[in-house]
Parts: C-alpha cells; structure tokens; sequence
C-alpha cells in the first residue's frame, strides 16, 4: 500500500495553509522549522526561557495564544503539531506518523487552534489544569508542552549516472537526519495549566498530498510552558525584583482632601 492510500486508509490528512508575512523570534527555536508561541490579545512573541537543555514560555490562564510555524527552508515541509501529547489537528494521542499541516518553502504561518474542520478551529487558551482539553479527554500526564515534528519532502529519483565506459555508477546514499526530543527532567512541582478547547473560530485550509522522504522526523522541536510563578520555583526564570521605596519628607504642594 503506497503511502497515501494508508494514509486515506487511516483517515490521516496533510493541510496546506495560506502564507503570510509573519516576525521571526528573536531566538528561534527549530532549524528546519521555527516554532513560537503568540499572544494573540497582544500580538507578541512570548520569549523563550532555557534551562537545563529545555524550553520555556509564560503562560497567564484566559489568554489566548497561536502557534507559529515558520518554514526555514526552500522546500515544502509537512510540520505533525502536538499541544499538550495530542494531535491539534485529529484530536488523537500524538505520533509523529499522524496528520499535519504542510508549508510552502520560507512560509510563515499561525496555528490558532484545535482543527474541527477544513474552516473552523477551537482556539488554543491556556486554562487551569482540569479545564485543559487533554484532562477533559482523559489524558492529562503531556499537559505542559507544544511539539513539532518536520518531515522533509521525498522528491523524484533521478536514473542512475551512466559513467564513461557505460557502466552505471554506484549509488550514494545520504542517511536522513533523526532527531529525537531528549527526555524532560522531572519537574519537582506539578503542572498548573494547560491548553483549553476554546470558542470555535474562523481558520481555513486545504488537503494537498505529501510524500515524507523518511518515516522518521528530520527534527523535533519542543517548546514547555507553564505559569509564571512555577517556572521561577524551577529557577527557569528570575523572580521581578522589588523595587526599592525612596519616600520624600516634601514631596510639596497643599494639603488636600482626604
């Protein structure tokens, strides 16, 4: 069975989704494809915090947020997108063999939600723990990180280079890179939100076909996020330091009402 027949046979779908002109990070995370995440009240990057091998972003309970995917490369690229160890666009626990969303070679674009159909999504909010889509459905031990893996496209084989005496040359093959996301420390905490089945919202598609060169990601990016205050109990990032008080004994004018 060829691959795209399994992947109708799997009720598996590929996504093309429209290019637009989009920031980078200002640390990207991803060599073949930048993920990020966006505040979408705001508009901006949420900043990547690392420690100890791992990525971190702040995130406040009722804000709604996107995913950005930025495609590095003069190539098409299928990019499998997990939120919280679940498949954003079947809703099925996350395996890199599994639907995604293909970009256009150097496309940028922002991921809003959880896919319900080719027009429409459920937005991504972060949400307390038990209100997350992942606890609601009974999976909540990912709750806490966004994930991509990139396939890289399989293109035409050229025939073989015929060398000068009419021999055929030998075969070079170049082993495609498998990038594995290295295991996450324990936490000495517990997760305190994740991702929440948002109100449904206007986001379109469309099905193309695409064939992995490799049933192994060429890279897998990960990206952990957390309330403010458990990522300064893990020392990801600093607590806001207290300003120092610089009372005045005249700070003038009369005296007003109280």
């Amino acid at each position: 069975m060829n691959r795209i027949a399994l992947l109708a046979a799997t009720a598996l779908t590929m996504f093309a989704l429209s290019a637009t002109a989009l920031a980078h990070p200002a640390t990207p995370l991803g060599r073949l494809v930048e993920l990020a995440v966006i505040d979408r009240d705001s508009g901006a990057i949420l900043p990547a915090h690392h420690s100890a091998g791992q990525s971190y972003v702040e995130g406040q309970p009722g804000r709604r947020y996107a995913v950005r995917l930025v495609n590095r490369t003069g190539a098409r690229v299928l990019a499998v997108l997990s939120v919280d160890g679940i498949n954003a666009v079947s809703g099925q626990t996350a395996d890199p063999d599994q639907a995604g969303y293909v970009l256009g070679p150097y496309q940028s674009t922002d991921v809003t939600g959880w896919r319900k159909s080719l027009g429409e999504v459920a937005a991504f909010e972060f949400a307390a723990l038990a209100d997350s889509y992942a606890a609601r459905t009974g999976r909540p031990d990912h709750v806490g990180v966004i994930g991509i893996a990139v396939f890289q496209e399989r293109l035409p084989v050229p025939p073989p280079a015929i060398a000068m005496d009419g021999t055929r040359s030998k075969e070079r093959l170049q082993p495609m890179e498998r990038a594995g996301a290295a295991p996450a420390p324990a936490a000495p905490m517990a997760q305190s939100i994740g991702t929440a089945h948002g109100p449904r919202e206007a986001s379109q598609v469309s099905q193309t076909r695409f064939d992995r060169a490799s049933r192994h990601p060429a890279e897998i990016v990960s990206l952990r996020y957390d309330r403010r205050e458990n990522l300064v109990a893990l020392g990801v990032i600093a607590p806001h330091p207290m300003r120092p008080r610089h009372p005045r004994p005249f700070p003038g004018g009369f005296v007003p009402d109280p």
